[in-house]
């Protein structure tokens, strides 16, 4: 995927002075088509060009718009900040899989991850990529500023794969571990987390935007 090292907002038909109040545009939530306060900004998913291989994407993010830590099951993702700045949080599993029962009432599994990456990503960047079981499959992304990311996704999310999107809370590796920091392959105690799976997020707002670009062709 050579393309994305040398692509710029431009070539896709976006420009980097985005407004960054855009309230009241008919948002809705992923999990269910909810109407949200006119305050709520929306992440705008941009439609570039999809087939059985991969899928080609943008997200335009409003400052401290965030999407929530989720995985790209047997997917290798490359990923490129068009204009702006945000913060990337990225886990991998530790294999092999270490799980534990969360104890009271209401229960839960967690499985123990070790970080990949924690850092700020501001354009102009490289092209990051992460593969399905190293350089931070599970991720999660806050805009800094408002931004844009293209995303390549290869193969595409399909349920009917075992390709489901699934989000996850992370918690501080002692929340569920003994003192002895019996888990713990190489590192530190914060190098490592419990990641619990979780509902796709009520506050995660997207909206469909028209991708205004050249044609994609392949």
């Amino acid at each position: 995927m050579v393309i994305t090292y040398t692509i710029g907002p431009a070539d896709l038909g976006l420009k980097e002075e985005q407004s960054d109040d855009d309230r009241g545009h008919g948002i809705f939530g992923l999990s269910q088509l909810n109407r949200v306060a006119r305050w709520a900004q929306p992440i705008t998913y941009l439609d570039i060009y999809e087939c059985n291989d991969f899928t080609m994407c943008v997200f335009c993010f409003p400052t401290s718009a965030v999407i929530p830590l989720h995985d790209h099951p047997g997917m290798t993702v490359f990923s490129k900040v068009l204009y702006g700045s945000l913060h990337v949080k990225a886990y991998d599993w530790v294999e092999p899989a270490q799980i534990r029962e969360s104890k009271g009432p209401s229960s839960f599994p967690v499985r123990l991850a070790k970080l990949a990456v924690d850092k700020v990503l501001a354009a102009p960047c490289d092209t990051t990529v992460l593969y399905p079981m190293s350089g931070g499959n599970l991720h999660c992304f806050t805009a800094l500023a408002p931004c844009a990311v293209l995303d390549i996704l290869s193969p595409p999310y399909r349920e009917a794969a075992g390709r489901k999107c699934t989000y996850y809370h992370d918690y501080p590796y002692s929340t569920f571990s003994a003192r002895n920091g019996a888990g713990i392959i190489n590192g530190k105690e914060e190098d490592y987390a419990w990641l619990a799976e979780i509902e796709t997020p009520d506050d995660l707002y997207m909206r469909q935007g028209k991708y205004a670009g050249p044609a994609i062709q392949a």
